[in-house]
């Protein structure tokens, strides 16, 4: 059997506990659910689209608004993953609106001094207040969520669809963490409410962010959570893949 399975994630996809990889690199979280699959009998093709700091509302504009997603990996998906959500979670020291605005500001060195000065302060701000925002209230999250799944269903209703819980952190750069729980939950009472397979991936990034094998920025993963991660996501995929088939899931698990 062969299937192209489309990714809609952040950085995580392509990040490891050093840099940014190209993302056909096996080692990658993408790739190894493919190996899972193979190894499985199913021969997939990863479609991947993402970007650094994406969040659910990035996933749904690229969903929408980029003609190469739009128009030609989601009408092939056979199978959709969703490692979106774990950005949205993160405390912001000023309204997301205010601190995207920064990018926009005239002349370069009145915006270069802004932004310097800005992660020099958030993260003490941060700290001091508790986090009081999110970089994407919970609600937008979820109504992205929505709307993510009802784009994909549009061109396939039974499409099988794997969600990605966020992922825990330990950063500098977000020094408060409080909001995680509430957001893993957020996550898989969505994936229940919309018929998603869900994967908490908690288990598998703690350890490595517990034994220091992690990035050092606390936020991108060791390749041992890469390697766990991508298995759970890829027989997620298989049981998903089998549930929507004719073939039973026999063939895949």
């Amino acid at each position: 059997m062969e299937v192209n399975v489309l990714v809609l994630g952040d950085s995580l996809t392509y990040h490891g506990p050093e840099r940014a990889e190209m993302p056909d690199d096996d080692r990658l979280w993408p790739q190894v659910t493919k190996r899972v699959l193979a190894d499985a009998g199913v021969q997939a093709r990863v479609d991947l689209v993402a970007r650094l700091g994406w969040t659910m509302r990035d996933g749904w504009w690229a969903l929408t608004k980029d003609p190469r997603c739009w128009g030609e990996t989601l009408p092939r998906a056979d199978a959709v993953v969703i490692g979106l959500g774990g950005m949205d979670q993160l405390p912001a020291a000023i309204p997301t609106y205010l601190r995207e605005g920064i990018a926009y500001v005239r002349p370069g060195w009145a915006r270069r001094r802004i932004r310097q000065a800005y992660r020099i302060a958030a993260p003490k701000v941060m700290r001091a207040t508790g986090g009081p925002f999110r970089q994407l209230p919970q609600s937008a999250t979820d109504a992205y969520l929505a709307r993510i799944v009802g784009g994909v269903r549009y061109y396939r209703g039974d499409l099988p669809i794997v969600l990605l819980g966020p992922a825990p952190y330990r950063a500098q750069d977000y020094p408060v963490s409080h909001g995680h729980a509430a957001a893993v939950t957020a996550a898989r009472t969505a994936a229940r409410g919309l018929g998603l397979e869900f994967v908490d991936v908690d288990p598998l990034v703690w350890p490595s962010l517990e034994d220091g094998t992690a990035n050092p920025d606390g936020m991108h993963w060791s390749w041992r959570t890469h390697e766990a991660v991508g298995v759970a996501a890829g027989r997620s995929l298989a049981l998903a893949l089998a549930e929507s088939s004719d073939h039973g899931s026999e063939e895949f698990v």
